[in-house]
């Protein structure tokens, strides 16, 4: 019987090639959501943050607070 040469991968190999992608991609996004993290933290905690800190939905917030409400 003729087996076909593109079926020389064995699926361990595929199997062990997707979960090295699966490691290398988790990583990226933990590192990714840390870096978030750690910018909304210093965002909260110092008082004197750089604008580009903050995000539009708190720079929002904050606009809204300080606008007197017109009567």
């Amino acid at each position: 019987m003729l087996t076909n040469i593109d079926d020389s991968v064995s699926p361990l190999d595929t199997k062990a090639r997707r979960k090295a992608q699966d490691v290398r991609r988790m990583r990226y996004r933990r590192a990714i959501e840390s870096y978030a993290e750690q910018r909304r933290l210093q965002a909260l905690l110092d008082p004197f943050a750089e604008p580009s800190a903050l995000t539009a939905q708190q720079a929002w917030v904050q606009n809204r607070q300080s606008v007197s409400p017109a009567h």
